[in-house]
């Protein structure tokens, strides 16, 4: 079967040490300090095997995501942007669904307590824990010390087939009747970032109550979908800063209430006065560039009436973040990160949300095959205008 595959030059930069967990030539746990001159290649590999508690999944949808982007986009010595785990060659692609083809005899159905059976729809985690080390055993899977990912460190799903271990899997079959199949394949792609915005505002971020004020920075899809997962969880104000005109009107089709062009206008003051002066309850840090949000950031807590904020920093970023302790000690904020999406119920409960009419659809504005792949890596280093790039093999 075809797989587009990432290549790069393992070139620790000057000065770096690789930590106790890096594998020599072909894994770090920092990709940006040792990965050079990526290249993507087209290759041919086998139809994967599954085993015991696995099941084959032929992939019927896979979006694209700024982590896969980041990994072939260089700084100017040619190290990838990606600050991650990463080990190459490797299968890009972790956002996908698709259709059981096979399964294992101890590959259990979490929806049924069965065996898959060939044809069941589903998703998958991307985040390979491995249930045994103690952050696993303390209920923090996402935060696993033998963490293996797919499409990063490990074969993912810009292919044809891609095999699971079902512990990882989610059923989609409850989205099929109300949208259909091509639909609920599309859906099922996007519950992969739409947990990771569930994960960083609801379960890292502490949720929020039915009146509260939230603002997120950054209009890509975690943004735009944390958009509608705080909607629905009760937010009176949703106030989406993002440069993109598309972007913002796409997030107030989704469940923003308001959009802040940061171009045009101070962020911070139009937060305040849509808020009559009470700032947010919480922020989302979903630009990737915290460094030049924080000033607002700090002046919508400073300024804002409202105590105990929460601030969430969900993009990646190998950048550092001018904080004033003051503001959070006198205004009694706080700062948490947020990482991935497994555990706690999320992939279920983001799969419900959409059964009963979260539709986060509209992030997909393109779809490509998977020669198309490479071209369009290059192209959104750069456009900003399309949101979800989505691979239907």
């Amino acid at each position: 079967m075809k797989t587009v595959c990432n290549f790069a030059d393992w070139d620790p930069r000057p000065g770096f040490t690789l930590g106790s967990k890096d594998i020599e030539g072909k894994l770090t746990y920092l990709g940006s300090k040792v990965w050079r001159n990526p290249h993507i290649e087209i290759v041919e590999k086998d139809v994967p095997v599954p085993g015991p508690t696995e099941a084959l999944i032929e992939v019927k949808a896979c979006g694209i995501c700024g982590s896969d982007v980041h990994m072939l986009q260089t700084d100017d010595d040619g190290y990838i942007y990606y600050p991650g785990l990463t080990a190459f060659p490797c299968t890009l692609g972790h956002e996908f669904s698709g259709v059981v083809v096979k399964a294992g005899e101890q590959a259990l159905n979490k929806r049924t307590g069965k065996r898959y059976e060939k044809g069941e729809a589903v998703c998958s985690e991307e985040m390979v824990w491995c249930a045994t080390c103690r952050p696993c055993a303390d209920g923090f899977p996402n935060h696993c010390e033998n963490l293996q990912e797919i499409g990063f460190s490990i074969d993912g799903a810009y292919a044809k087939y891609i095999k699971m271990d079902a512990r990882y899997l989610w059923s989609l079959e409850d989205l099929r009747d109300r949208y259909g199949e091509q639909k609920m394949f599309e859906l099922g792609s996007l519950v992969e970032p739409t947990s990771v915005a569930y994960n960083a505002v609801i379960e890292r971020g502490g949720g929020i109550r039915p009146g509260d004020h939230v603002l997120i920075l950054g209009g890509g899809p975690v943004g735009i979908a944390a958009c509608a997962v705080l909607r629905r969880a009760g937010a009176s104000s949703v106030i989406l800063s993002e440069p993109s005109a598309s972007r913002r009107k796409m997030a107030e089709s989704m469940g923003a209430t308001h959009t802040i062009d940061p171009t045009q206008t101070n962020t911070a003051e139009q937060v305040l006065e849509i808020t009559r002066g009470m700032g947010a309850d919480l922020i989302l840090e979903a630009t990737g560039l915290p460094s030049v949000v924080w000033n607002d950031v700090e002046k919508v807590i400073w300024e804002g009436r409202t105590l105990n904020a929460t601030v969430v920093i969900v993009a990646r970023a190998d950048d550092r973040i001018p904080l004033n302790g003051e503001v959070f000690q006198v205004r009694r904020a706080r700062v948490v990160g947020a990482q991935g999406h497994s555990g706690h119920g999320t992939f279920p409960r983001v799969i419900s949300c959409m059964s009963t009419g979260m539709d986060v659809s509209g992030l997909i504005t393109k779809k490509i095959t998977l020669d198309e792949i490479e071209e369009n890596l290059i192209m959104l280093q750069t456009d900003r205008e399309e949101v979800k790039i989505t691979l239907i093999p």
